[in-house]
């Protein structure tokens, strides 16, 4: 039957430290972070990320005991995967589900994944187009990114000088959990620029007052496409490195004939992102 371990009590204290993974200062503290939905955790597995645990809403086995034959039913065969791994897998009862869980929005499954971002230094991309984002602020923007890319097929996802952490609850959401698929790495704008000096990477920059039109641009081959932070634009070192002849850049805008003067971040990633598919599919 495989019985699972059932927790009852909101008091429990094993549901504190998980609890405390949706705050920066909860993650900070390890490499872990708290992963909600069945789709996002799956694609944490698809990942090759260890599922340390796995917290269930006993609702979810309906009339049924809580064994790992009715969960991997209900919920798919992965969890019994998880369960050969070592994850450990515990039913809540609702109040200490409700706990854990975000709000409303919930399909009943947390767990919890060991995972830490990737620094850029030694980071192999392959030699096509990667989103750089400085400074981003806003996970929802974050994780819309990281889907763009996995949808886009881009090499990857570059974060410099970030004020969000790719491993925040809600950058998973909204990117679906391809956080965990789609190549991804973070630096200091510093090292950003090193990086595509050392990889010889063309850097293409969104702004305001670009230059050229986005499509009058060649954005395929090693690029790295540089978008800045939604409330501040580019740092002055990107202009500083490429008047130093450390970097080329180009700059490049996206016109706006209302009276908004730029689009959302993760909307500019997405047109710019479509024009990269535009223009490989065209010299095919």
């Amino acid at each position: 039957m495989n019985a699972i371990e059932t927790i009852t009590s909101p008091a429990n204290p094993r549901l504190r430290p998980v609890a405390d993974l949706r705050t920066a200062a909860g993650r900070r503290a390890g490499d872990l972070t708290i992963v909600d939905g069945r789709r996002e955790l799956s694609r944490a597995v698809a990942g090759g990320l260890m599922v340390t645990d796995l917290f269930v809403d006993a609702r979810v086995f309906g009339d049924a005991l809580p064994t790992l034959d009715v969960l991997a039913d209900v919920v798919g065969p992965w969890t019994r995967d998880l369960a050969a791994r070592g994850t450990r897998i515990v039913a809540l009862a609702p109040r200490p589900f409700t706990r854990i869980a975000f709000g409303d929005r919930n399909e009943g499954i947390v767990g919890v994944v060991r995972f830490t971002c990737p620094g850029l230094r030694g980071r192999v991309f392959a030699p096509r187009p990667v989103l750089l984002i400085e400074a981003v602020e806003k996970p929802g923007n974050l994780g819309a990114i990281l889907r763009t890319a996995d949808a886009a097929g881009l090499a990857g996802v570059v974060v410099c000088d970030g004020r969000t952490d790719p491993g925040n609850p809600a950058v998973i959401r909204a990117s679906l959990g391809t956080v965990f698929t789609v190549p991804l790495a973070t630096a200091s704008t510093a090292d950003a620029i090193d990086w595509c000096r050392a990889a010889g990477r063309r850097v293409v920059a969104a702004t305001p007052g670009g230059a050229r039109l986005w499509h009058h641009t060649s954005l395929a081959g090693s690029t790295a496409i540089l978008l800045g932070s939604e409330a501040h634009g580019l740092s002055s070192a990107w202009e500083a490195a490429a008047a130093a002849g450390t970097i080329t850049l180009e700059s490049i805008r996206l016109p706006m004939h209302g009276s908004a003067d730029s689009l959302n971040l993760s909307a500019t990633a997405a047109v710019l992102a479509y024009e990269v598919v535009r223009q490989e599919s065209a010299t095919r």
